[in-house]
């Protein structure tokens, strides 16, 4: 197994195993237990990391980088105009899809 992203929190790294899952890609979280640790350890070792097999890497990667771009585009709804954050599937106003 290879590290191909270390997540925030345990929420993130859930979410982002689903994605990856739903492409197939087989991923293991290290790190979960260490949250009870929160203070007494470094902030770089206190997230949860996510694992695939060698031969998935670079698809991993390609879907973690298109997770983290998306994470800085914002979109405008185009029913009421409210601006949204680019991880927003729906428009937090007025619940519209994006597309």
């Amino acid at each position: 197994m290879e590290k191909v992203y270390q997540a925030m929190n345990a929420l993130e790294a859930h979410s982002l195993k689903g994605l990856l899952a739903s492409h197939q890609i087989d991923c293991v979280l290290k790190g979960e237990t260490l949250s009870a640790a929160v203070g007494e350890l470094p902030p770089d070792v206190q997230g949860v990391t996510l694992w695939v097999d060698p031969e998935k890497v670079t698809q991993a990667r390609t879907l973690l980088q298109e997770y983290e771009t998306q994470s800085y585009t914002h979109w405008v709804c185009q029913v009421c105009g409210e601006e949204n954050a680019g991880s927003f599937e729906l428009c937090w106003q007025c619940q519209h899809s994006r597309e």
